[in-house]
């Protein structure tokens, strides 16, 4: 079922532009196990054999695909966070922020469920330890992360969680980029984020909730 759900995710991030061809990595965490998109797969296309099975050491349990490049990066987050799913994508506005910024400002009120401002890793080469140290770094205390010159990273409580965070981070750069088009974008202060999240849990904000009943 694990493999299954990484696949399904994989082709809805595809279809929502996030991933393009084989560029971009999908993973869930249970237990010991990781599965894990493999290497070379269209992740437009994925299916359940295209999904690999790993111990957090690395070694092979399931699956004939090796793993994806990025294993590194994957077990790294793993290693550090309580982090259940990662998602690695080169969205193309994530990308293009990561390409310019060093810090993804929050300019939005949604941008706090990312834990705010969204940091940019320096660059390294992808598929090397060096990369994976950067990303970790920029993930403390986030839910997402930018890789220079290369993509994005979200982690989540849960496989949905994580393709939810990619999904707003893709929104909140295009957003960046739209707003600069027209101007300098006028950025949330640390007093108006405070105030955001004392609003959201005095609300439940972001959770259904029933109408009182007599």
């Amino acid at each position: 079922m694990t493999r299954a759900a990484v696949a399904d995710a994989a082709r809805a991030l595809a279809a929502e532009g996030l991933f393009i061809g084989t560029a971009g990595n999908v993973s869930v965490r249970e237990g010991d196990r990781v599965a894990v998109t493999g290497t070379g797969v269209v992740l437009g296309r994925c299916t359940e054999p295209d999904v690999t099975v790993v111990s957090l050491d690395g070694t092979v349990l399931e699956g004939d695909l090796v793993p994806t490049s990025e294993l590194d990066l994957h077990l790294g987050i793993y290693a550090d966070t309580d982090a259940a799913a990662v998602v690695h994508t080169h969205a193309p506005y994530s990308t293009a922020v990561a390409c310019v910024l060093d810090e993804l400002p929050v300019l939005h009120y949604q941008h706090l469920a990312l834990g705010g401002a969204t940091r940019v890793a320096p660059y390294a080469t992808f598929g090397t330890p060096d990369l994976a140290t950067h990303v970790r770094a920029a993930l403390a205390g986030r839910h997402a992360a930018l890789m220079a010159n290369h993509g994005s990273v979200a982690i989540g409580s849960s496989l949905d969680k994580a393709v939810e965070h990619a999904l707003l981070l893709e929104w909140l750069a295009t957003l960046h980029h739209r707003a600069s088009a027209l101007g300098a974008p006028r950025v949330l202060t640390e007093d108006e984020q405070a105030d955001v999240i004392a609003q959201a849990i005095s609300r439940n904000y972001g959770t259904q909730q029933e109408n009182p009943r007599d």
